[in-house]
């Protein structure tokens, strides 16, 4: 049963493997409020998640420590397990989706865990962990069904609390439910008057739905971006949890997650995954109702990305924030016309980073050529203000 008892238990028995983790003050992510960053990216790890596996496995009998533990996760709770049962000095298998990240992937490895890729989703990955357990009597770890595991993501409330004296509202992400859980539980339990807003991938709500229909829900398919929080299915103990103490959960898509993802790297200075930056993109993009003027806290959750997800995200977050832009024209080819359009552009400030010229196609004008350019600029009135230079030039833009 989940207590604050066993909550503050849980902070005294992790002081032996966690860090504190910092609460930054991020006051570019949105001006009319003060936003803080609960940097769980930079945990023991790189995420939140080994709170909850350590402080489980901490509690197990001797006789289950000795029969080993099984895991599944999408990435890091897997690693969370395998710290944790490296510490323990046990045995742990990890059921992972064969989609996640080679990096979340290979540091797993590197705690001792053996590993176990399993094809599918998250939750193809727990039925085989089921099953592992069934078959040779491991101990099974859930990631976030479970009162210990809870708790242990319990003990970042209490920091928050340590650590900023008026909290308005903390906003974190779901996606089974465990870590928003043992907020919800500890800061409603303690100053009940604290908001806590959940948010999911808009391509994988399955608490969303679930609550909202007020019984947990499966969904068909999910597809996200944000790996750590893809799951078909909330947990029954924590649908309850959420549906008892959270104020509201709001979806945020993948072009909004890497915007996130892009301001923390240039603002923050701080590299998160998709399911970390969730809580940001919902601040930036106002999801979160009745925030103007207060404090809140975005909870980063983790900073476990691969680096090439990393370069895919950067690009579509320079996009879907006006950094870049791709404009097609078409010209007359004629000498002077590329050097025309040059000038423009860098009258009015973009910057070029790649230029594709090639003859016009069939209905075009026998002497026509279409110019293809990408290029820098600030935002998307800087955009706006390259492209009415261009036309009122009289150079035809192609949407």
């Amino acid at each position: 049963m989940l207590t604050l008892d066993n909550v503050y238990k849980a902070s005294h028995k992790l002081r032996e493997v966690i860090r504190s983790t910092d609460l930054i003050y991020a006051p570019k992510i949105r001006s009319d409020c003060k936003v803080y960053l609960k940097t769980e990216n930079l945990q023991v790890t790189g995420s939140f998640k080994v709170r909850g596996a350590y402080y489980k496995i901490s509690q197990l009998s001797p006789e289950e420590k000795a029969r080993g533990v099984v895991a599944c996760s999408a990435g890091n709770h897997a690693q969370g397990v395998a710290l944790a049962a490296q510490k323990n000095g046990i045995k742990a298998v990890i059921c992972l989706p064969d989609a996640a990240p080679i990096s979340k992937i290979e540091a797993t490895r590197s705690y001792g865990a053996e590993i176990c890729l399993v094809e599918g989703v998250y939750d193809d990955a727990h039925n085989k962990a089921e099953q592992l357990k069934e078959e040779m009597g491991y101990t099974f770890i859930h990631p976030f069904d479970d009162d210990d595991v809870i708790a242990g993501q319990g003990t970042i409330a209490l920091e928050l609390l340590d650590q900023l004296d008026k909290i308005d509202a903390v906003v974190v992400p779901i996606g089974g439910g465990g870590l928003i859980s043992g907020i919800a539980f500890t800061l409603k339990n303690l100053k009940p008057e604290i908001k806590v807003y959940g948010v999911q991938a808009a391509g994988a709500p399955s608490m969303v739905q679930s609550v909202e229909h007020g019984k947990i829900e499966c969904l068909e398919n999910v597809s996200t971006i944000a790996d750590g929080i893809q799951v078909k299915e909330p947990g029954v103990n924590t649908f309850t949890y959420v549906s008892k103490y959270v104020d509201g959960i709001v979806t945020v898509t993948d072009d909004e997650i890497s915007s996130a993802i892009l301001a923390l790297i240039e603002q923050q200075k701080l590299i998160a995954e998709g399911a970390g930056a969730t809580p940001v993109a919902a601040v930036m993009f106002d999801k979160i109702p009745d925030i103007k003027g207060k404090n809140v806290v975005c909870l980063v959750s983790g900073g476990n990305i691969d680096v090439t997800i990393l370069s895919r995200v950067i690009k579509r977050g320079l996009l879907t924030s006006g950094r870049t832009a791709n404009l097609c024209i078409e010209l007359i080819d004629k000498p002077g016309q590329l050097k025309g359009v040059a000038d423009l552009i860098a009258e009015c400030g973009g910057n070029v980073i790649s230029i594709h010229h090639e003859r016009a196609s069939e209905g075009s004008d026998v002497n026509g050529c279409y110019l293809r350019i990408v290029l820098e600029t600030r935002n998307f009135e800087h955009i706006e203000q390259i492209r009415s230079a261009l036309v009122s030039k009289g150079f035809k833009l192609i949407d």
